[in-house]
């Protein structure tokens, strides 16, 4: 019967195999030879597959043995995950860190903090949603995430706490062909309001009846950042972008960076901070999480 295979017998395989004798698993295990010997024989019996040929001088993985061993180690490496992750949860350490994230914010600077992350915090699963505005907010209200890295428009519920990141350099551009991009500079902001402006559009309720940046009466509203590039890209309308988005597109001329007369040229910074509910403040592995992207320098 399955059901009577034990972690010590896998172990004792998985030795015994990996240091090709019984007696070298017995020391590696600190157990005497003659148990593991027994551990893998009860093993075998369990499972009805000899494991090893035993004909000559050393043990020899059997073709079936051989097969089996990456099971055996696949759940020796789940169990051991098991207990690290309840040692972590023991230790106040989050089984999960869910964490939502502007679509402003580059993705490039939580790539980095995950490599680290991952280093720092093996049995910590990361969870990671990308939203716009409002719905940035959304999952961390609705418990689904510990905290989010938002845009700091004014949204904030007044049950959360927040801390200031880094800030994010918006720009105003259109493409090369655009009409705004041949008009003489510095354009006005009735230049702006004769043309399509692309805006981006909240997938929440949270900024319902509000506006954030819209200077013209002539808006395509789209739910996606990548969507407002490509359209952006192709002449349908003007807008705003992060520059970190867009820096290729205007080094190599697809898309002209707008001056606007009354807009000093960088003073489009969205600050971005992380923000989770004050009673439920997150645990060790998002706390790392949050000082790390603070250290991430400002886009």
């Amino acid at each position: 019967m399955l059901d009577g295979v034990s972690l010590d017998q896998l172990r004792a395989f998985i030795a015994a195999a990996d240091e090709g004798s019984f007696s070298a698993a017995a020391r590696k295990l600190s157990r005497a030879q003659s148990a593991v010997s027994e551990l893998i024989a009860g093993l075998e019996g369990q499972i009805g597959v000899t494991l090893f040929d035993r004909a000559g001088r050393t043990p020899k993985l059997t073709s079936q043995g051989a097969v089996l061993l990456a099971d055996a180690r696949a759940i020796a490496a789940d169990v051991d995950a098991m207990k690290a992750r309840a040692h972590g949860m023991s230790a106040g350490l989050e089984p999960e860190l869910s964490v939502v994230v502007d679509v402003m914010f580059p993705l490039l600077a939580i790539t980095e903090a995950a490599k680290e992350f991952r280093v720092t915090f093996p049995a910590t699963p990361l969870r990671l949603y990308v939203e716009a505005l409002g719905a940035a907010y959304q999952p961390v209200l609705d418990g689904a995430a510990g905290f989010g890295i938002v845009g700091s428009l004014p949204l904030m519920p007044a049950s959360f706490s927040a801390e200031n990141l880094v800030s994010v350099t918006m720009v105003t551009v259109a493409a090369k062909d655009h009409p705004l991009a041949a008009k003489a500079a510095p354009l006005t902001k009735s230049d702006l309001a004769k043309h399509v402006q692309l805006v981006l559009t909240d997938r929440s309720t949270l900024s319902k009846g509000r506006e954030f940046g819209v200077l013209s009466p002539q808006t395509w509203r789209l739910a996606d950042l990548f969507a407002k590039h490509a359209f952006l890209l192709n002449g349908l309308g003007w807008g705003n972008m992060p520059l970190h988005a867009v820096k290729e597109d205007i080094a190599a001329g697809r898309l002209k960076e707008l001056t606007i007369a009354e807009i000093p040229a960088g003073s489009l910074q969205l600050p971005m901070s992380a923000a989770y509910p004050t009673a439920s403040p997150p645990g060790p592995a998002g706390r790392w999480l949050i000082e790390r992207i603070k250290r991430c320098p400002s886009p």
